[in-house]
C-alpha cells in the first residue's frame, strides 16, 4: 500500500512473532498457495479480475481509491490470500484439519463483486465461502464478522443468498457506513449487531449472546468462516471499540461451541484488520490459540 499506510506487511510479522512461543510449536504451519481463476470467478466477473489486473503497475504505486494502493506485486499477494482461504477450507472440509487460521494480505470484506474498497480487492471470505459450495457440497456457510469496521462487501455479495448467514458486529456509526440492524437481506440471512464508539468486551459479547450466536444456532451451517478483523482492539488506531486480547479468544471458543455442536467443529478464520502491531500479535494468539482447543 505504500510507506505508512496502516495496511502494512509488518502485520504479518508481528502475527509471525506472537506464533512463535513455545505453545504454538504443534500448529501446521503450509505457505498459502495462489488460487485457481475458477475459484476468483464464483465470486467476481472476470472483467472485475481483468480490471484489476490493468491497474496494477510496472512500478511505483496505483491508487483505485484514497485508501486502496496496489504496487507491482500486489497481483501476487491478492491470489495467495485468496488462495490462502481455499486451501484453508479444504483442509478443513477434508478433515486433515479441525480449524484453521489463514494470516494473510490484503484482507477481503469490504470487496464487493465489482469494487475493491478499504485495502480489500478480492473477497476472501466470500471466496472461501463459495469453494466450500462448489468443491464439498456444504448447503448452509455461515460467514461471522468481528472487524471493527463492517463487511459491506461480503454483505453486499451474499444479500440475496439465503444458503449464507453473514453476522456482524462492528463499531457504528463508522467507515464504511453500512451494517444498520434493519439490514437484513432478502431471506433475512443478514445479521448486524452495531456497537457505539467505546463499547467494551461486554457489549460485545452481549451482541454475540443476544443477536448472532442464536441465529447461527438456527442456521445450522455446515462450515462457519470467521472475517477476522482484530482493530476493535483497544489499542487500534483505526478503530473506537475498547476490545482486550482475550474478548477475541471468548468470541472464539463461542463460535466454536456452535461449529462442535453444528458442523463437526469445521471452522476457517481468515485475518481482516488489526493497524496496532502490539495488539494485532497478542490479539491473534489469543485467537489462534482458542482454535487449537486450548
Amino acid at each position: 500500500m505504500g510507506p505508512g499506510h496502516p495496511e502494512q506487511p509488518e502485520r504479518l510479522r508481528a502475527i509471525e512473532r506472537g506464533l512463535e512461543a513455545e505453545r504454538f510449536q504443534s500448529l501446521g504451519r503450509v505457505e498459502s498457495p495462489a488460487a485457481s481463476l475458477d475459484a476468483i470467478l464464483r465470486v467476481h466477473p472476470q472483467a472485475y479480475v481483468s480490471a484489476l489486473e490493468e491497474a496494477a503497475p510496472r512500478e511505483g504505486y496505483a491508487a483505485l481509491d484514497s485508501d486502496t494502493l496496489m504496487c507491482p506485486k500486489t497481483m501476487e499477494a491478492i491470489w495467495r490470500a485468496a488462495g490462502g482461504a481455499v486451501a484453508a477450507v479444504d483442509e478443513v472440509m477434508s478433515g486433515a484439519a479441525d480449524t484453521a487460521f489463514v494470516a494473510a494480505r490484503p484482507p477481503g470484506h469490504h470487496a464487493s463483486a465489482r469494487n475493491p474498497m478499504g485495502f480489500c480487492f478480492v473477497n476472501n471470505v466470500a471466496v472461501a465461502a463459495r469453494h466450500a459450495q462448489t468443491a464439498y457440497g456444504a448447503e448452509r456457510v455461515a460467514i461471522v464478522d468481528f472487524d471493527v469496521h463492517h463487511g459491506n462487501g461480503t454483505q453486499d455479495i451474499f444479500w440475496s443468498d439465503n444458503s449464507v448467514l453473514f453476522c456482524s458486529t462492528h463499531q457504528a456509526p463508522f467507515y464504511p457506513g453500512t451494517g444498520g440492524r434493519n439490514e437484513t437481506g432478502e431471506h433475512g440471512t443478514i445479521v448486524n449487531a452495531p456497537l457505539f464508539a467505546g463499547s467494551t468486551g461486554d457489549a460485545f459479547h452481549e451482541a454475540l449472546a443476544d443477536r448472532i450466536l442464536p441465529r447461527l444456532r438456527d442456521f445450522a451451517p455446515d462450515l462457519i468462516l470467521i472475517s477476522a478483523g482484530f482493530d476493535a482492539h483497544e489499542r487500534d488506531p483505526l478503530g473506537g471499540l475498547r476490545l482486550k486480547e482475550r474478548d477475541f479468544g471468548e468470541a472464539t471458543k463461542r463460535l466454536l461451541d456452535v461449529a462442535d455442536k453444528s458442523c463437526g467443529g469445521r471452522l476457517v478464520s481468515l485475518l481482516e484488520g488489526g493497524y496496532d502491531l502490539e495488539a494485532l500479535s497478542g490479539s491473534v494468539s489469543a485467537h489462534v490459540l482458542a482454535l487449537m482447543g486450548a
